[in-house]
């Protein structure tokens, strides 16, 4: 009898123990719960917060508003997973692609005159954003990774889906390249109506033929004909993210993409292939929601001790861009309302619709911002490598928690 007993007693004295298995159980049941299913309506919902968002006017509407849908169904912890790995390698590489058709020759051309000060105005916004966000690394205890992906203007985009290859803190860096958008966003059209001389346009529409013709749902990409121009991005898309492995670049779904549109953007190869409308808004969705979804109670906690630093680094990025801009149309004869918005460091879509909206040159906006954001995503990559290889970071208070997510 005793040594049945004693099974019994441990038995019942076990069920301290019992419980634990529950959550692993629950947990399972929720990311095999229809995953394709839930994401499509996770989506759709985040699609429907970004129309919702763009009709009140917010900045980068289908960015910012999935990108809080996401973070509110983690909260609640109606999501527990990442973003599927197709939808964010698609992602990733229709980024690219719109990041490399902003830059055509018309631009070029337009903005030849300028050339050498415009690529040192460059130089100098890349070099102050990287000074500042080393500051912020060793006052903020934030990774230098981290410092350097938030701080660096152009592309918040194209910056988040990189962050994660490159060790930074993906939820830090959107944080802050997103609250810098909507700053920018936000100050630049008064400052533009402000500064503004009412001037007719001296150009109009959207780089890389992204303009406003064709805004139904149907219209998915920049050109007249959407099927060829359908299967140009693909074979972009397809073509860079195989070179992009091939060559081993950093973040190689993105920089190879990237690389192919632009160079099919500046040969006329295959005009018309960057996504608009409907596609366009539905990639900034993916990107906002693969955000969104990684943030919890204890990284909002964490960003709320380091908005301090945060918006005074920002700050003096901001200022230091605004000194450059007085530099850039002394030396040039630019009008300070285009140079202000050619070196603002803000959502490239934002500015070159203030340029539009207050009659700047749009063409001269869109060659110094292109070039300043394919610059940061080429550069970028490497100066956090060559930052992480002078001393070993300990990871920031932020990423704490990136494991578990």
């Amino acid at each position: 009898m005793a040594p049945t007993s004693a099974p019994q007693r441990t038995h019942e004295r076990s069920p301290s123990t019992a419980p634990k298995p529950a959550p692993q159980v629950s947990e399972l049941r929720v990311s095999r719960t229809a995953p394709v299913g839930r994401w499509v309506l996770i989506i759709a919902g985040g699609y429907a917060a970004g129309l919702t968002a763009s009709a009140f006017g917010v900045p980068a509407p289908y960015l910012l508003a999935s990108l809080l849908v996401g973070a509110a169904l983690a909260l609640c912890g109606v999501v527990r997973d990442r973003l599927p790995a197709p939808a964010g390698r698609a992602s990733q590489a229709l980024v690219g692609a719109l990041m490399g058709s902003y830059l055509t020759p018309a631009a070029l051309v337009s903005a030849a005159p300028v050339a050498l000060p415009m690529t040192v105005v460059t130089a100098a916004t890349i070099a102050l954003s990287v000074g500042v966000a080393w500051l912020l690394a060793r006052r903020g205890r934030i990774s230098r990774p981290s410092a350097v992906l938030g701080m660096v203007p152009g592309g918040s985009a194209a910056i988040v889906t990189c962050a994660d290859e490159l060790n930074a803190d993906v939820r830090l860096v959107a944080f802050t390249q997103y609250l810098r958008v909507g700053l920018v966003a936000t100050t630049a059209p008064l400052a533009a109506h402000w500064m503004t001389s009412g001037r007719p346009s001296a150009a109009s529409g959207h780089p890389g033929g992204g303009g406003t013709a064709g805004t139904g749902l149907t219209h998915l990409v920049a050109g007249a004909d959407q099927l060829s121009g359908l299967l140009a991005l693909a074979a972009v898309c397809a073509a860079g993210s195989w070179a992009g492995r091939r060559l081993r670049l950093p973040t190689p779904m993105l920089i190879g993409p990237m690389l192919v549109a632009l160079v099919a953007t500046l040969s006329g190869a295959m005009p018309g292939f960057a996504p608009v409308g409907v596609l366009q808004n539905f990639v900034f969705v993916l990107v906002g929601l693969d955000v969104g979804v990684r943030f919890t109670r204890q990284t909002l906690r964490s960003m709320r001790r380091l908005l301090p630093p945060i918006l005074v680094c920002m700050t003096v990025v901001c200022l230091g861009c605004a000194g450059l801009a007085w530099v850039f149309a002394g030396l040039t004869g630019t009008p300070f309302t285009d140079a202000y918005l050619a070196t603002t460091p803000g959502g490239i879509n934002a500015v070159l619709a203030t340029a539009v909206s207050s009659h700047a040159d749009v063409a001269l906006v869109s060659t110094v911002q292109s070039l300043r954001l394919l610059v940061v995503v080429l550069v970028t990559p490497l100066i956090i490598r060559q930052l992480a290889a002078s001393r070993p970071q300990p990871p920031s208070r932020v990423g704490g928690d990136m494991a578990r997510t």
